[in-house]
């Protein structure tokens, strides 16, 4: 359906089929040529340049090969080339974050109960017609759709809030239908004028917000927040931390008065001083078929179940001096910072509860950072003695740590020495880790914590053995840095992806600065972990919550821990009442 129907040309019809058939007509590779559609908003005398779009056919067959080879697994249809077009322009071809967008859209609508949608059927049908969320019926001058949402309209304790978020999905899904909206991408207005305090919702416009950074397939633009309240200051400086530098930059706050030095009266309704009398009930009509129609294609995907791990019970047993979340609260509370360290020092006088003969083995001397942090012997993580190279031992500076109804959920290890690099990778690869979490800088106070065993560069390289792993490209999101990396054995002629996460807002000997970007990281970990297992689909045989997650700093003890512990402390909390 085209969001825009009055505005279809023969010519941009013919455009989009020679994009995805691949060619120009000619027989020479695409680069097709499109008059942006908010043209019709410049100025006399002033021609909007074309906006030229590489078409590249290669990443839509890599994208498909890959989504098919899941779909496969679990017999359902196979993805269409125009929905594997709508994903990757989302991500600019980027073939790996498309894929990562996919599993983040199908998950997110599964979560959130989006699926099976009857426009035509209550109370789905009044949500969308209640004038809340609309689409309007022109472009910005780039040729973006614009998406608005009226807050006053909202009103929580009459509303349902899966239900608010199937319209949303559902107005959005229409509008990225259009080729034009899926290459020039989307403006999001959320206008608070005249709104109350009971008109707002902060889980809601959270989860709106993590929809439109990286579970939904469009190119967000912008977002305009208008005529914000004094009240709404403090929500939105909650909000704001968890969201990425990059999505950060293009949220606006502006009054009503400033909105039209963005975008010119022609594009906004009259309730924002433009010209376009406002009229959300027709507008969202164009949306609603004549009747519930056929089934949405990608339902029969969004409905294959999520990884769950099976209740089995939790690997550490309760013991008679266990204690709740709250009465752990009360005992530091009571014993205050100088109690705490008095602890410490009690249990550093305990004797071990196993032994060390392995780490501390003069031949394996060398491999340890710190030669006063060794590795148990009854939980070290043993690497392969490959028949090739006889001489290298099973020894690493790594063990096994449980997480919350898994074991094995975590490998915490040092940061890698020179001499080790070949051991690390050696490990991730045996262990089939699919993501690896580093909590330190290279460099802190002028010491070395860690060493470069990971390509920094994109397109960059580093091998060791017959292990190569590649740099695929880097992403800087404000207090981290996300790396996604491949690495190719030459021995199975075999390959893999991975993800590298340096968390870099932790000091040594400290605390980060804010608990909110510590979560968020966190939360964008578990989200890749989430992802990449749903990728493997049958095929992996081990626990539903996946290969272990490596998880390193620099002595491998103490903001390693912390990050395991993060983990399983929110997952063991959340049950009331549970001991630990």
């Amino acid at each position: 359906m085209n969001p825009h129907p009055s505005c279809s040309r023969c010519s941009f019809s013919t455009a989009i089929w020679g994009f995805l058939l691949g060619c120009s007509g000619r027989g020479d590779p695409l680069v097709a040529t499109f008059p942006p559609r908010g043209a019709q908003h410049l100025p006399a005398g002033r021609a909007a340049p074309p906006a030229r779009l590489p078409c590249l056919p290669q990443a839509t067959k890599q994208f498909l090969e890959e989504i098919n080879k899941w779909t496969g697994q679990y017999n359902v249809s196979p993805l269409s080339w125009n929905v594997a077009v709508k994903f990757l322009m989302a991500r600019k071809f980027d073939v790996l974050r498309a894929i990562e967008l996919f599993h983040s859209y199908r998950e997110t609508r599964l979560k959130e109960g989006i699926v099976k949608l009857k426009p035509h059927e209550e109370p789905l049908r009044s949500e969308l017609l209640s004038g809340k969320f609309t689409i309007l019926s022109v472009r910005d001058p780039s040729g973006a759709s614009i998406a608005l949402f009226t807050a006053k309209l909202h009103h929580p304790s009459r509303s349902v809030q899966h239900v608010v978020l199937q319209a949303l999905f559902y107005l959005l899904d229409r509008a990225v239908e259009s080729f034009e909206t899926q290459r020039n991408g989307l403006v999001f207005i959320y206008d608070m004028a005249g709104s109350q305090y009971t008109n707002f919702e902060l889980d809601l416009s959270k989860k709106i917000l993590n929809l439109l950074k990286g579970a939904f397939p469009a190119r967000l633009k912008k977002v305009f927040i208008v005529g914000a309240p004094m009240w709404f200051r403090l929500p939105y400086s909650i909000i704001s931390l968890l969201l990425k530098e990059k999505l950060r930059e293009r949220v606006q706050m502006v009054k009503m008065s400033e909105l039209k030095e963005h975008l010119p009266r022609e594009c906004l309704p009259e309730t924002l001083g433009g010209c376009l009398k406002l009229d959300p009930l027709s507008w969202n009509c164009r949306f609603l078929p004549q009747q519930n129609g056929h089934p949405d294609p990608l339902d029969e995907l969004i409905l294959v179940p999520l990884v769950a791990p099976k209740d089995n019970g939790s690997v550490h047993v309760p013991g008679p001096r266990s204690v709740t979340l709250p009465e752990l609260l009360e005992h530091v509370g009571r014993k205050q910072k100088r109690g705490i360290y008095e602890e410490y020092e009690e249990i550093r006088r305990r004797s071990p509860a196993g032994t060390f003969a392995c780490s501390l083995a003069p031949y394996n001397q060398e491999k340890n950072r710190y030669g006063d942090v060794p590795c148990l012997d009854q939980t070290r993580v043993k690497l392969a003695k490959p028949y090739s190279r006889p001489e290298l031992t099973d020894y690493i500076n790594a063990s096994f740590m449980d997480g919350y109804k898994q074991r094995n959920t975590y490998i915490g290890t040092q940061g890698p020495l020179e001499n080790t690099y070949g051991d690390f990778w050696r490990m991730v690869w045996e262990q089939n880790v699919l993501v690896i979490v580093m909590t330190t800088r290279l460099e802190e106070g002028g010491r070395r914590k860690c060493g470069q065993y990971w390509p920094l560069e994109k397109d960059s390289h580093m091998s060791f053995g017959a292990l190569t792993v590649t740099n695929l490209g880097v992403e800087n999101l404000g207090h981290y840095k996300k790396t996604i990396l491949e690495i190719h054995s030459s021995e199975g002629k075999e390959q893999r992806l991975l993800s590298h996460f340096q968390y870099l807002s932790w000091p040594d000997y400290g605390v980060p600065s804010s608990a909110a970007t510590l979560i968020d990281f966190l939360g964008a970990v578990k989200q890749q972990q989430r992802v990449a297992v749903s990728a493997l689909g049958p095929r992996f045989k081990g626990h539903p919550g996946g290969p272990p997650l490596v998880v390193h700093c620099s002595a491998g003890i103490g903001r390693t821990g912390k990050g395991g512990m993060e983990g399983m402390g929110r997952r063991g909390g959340a049950r009331r009442g549970g001991r630990g």
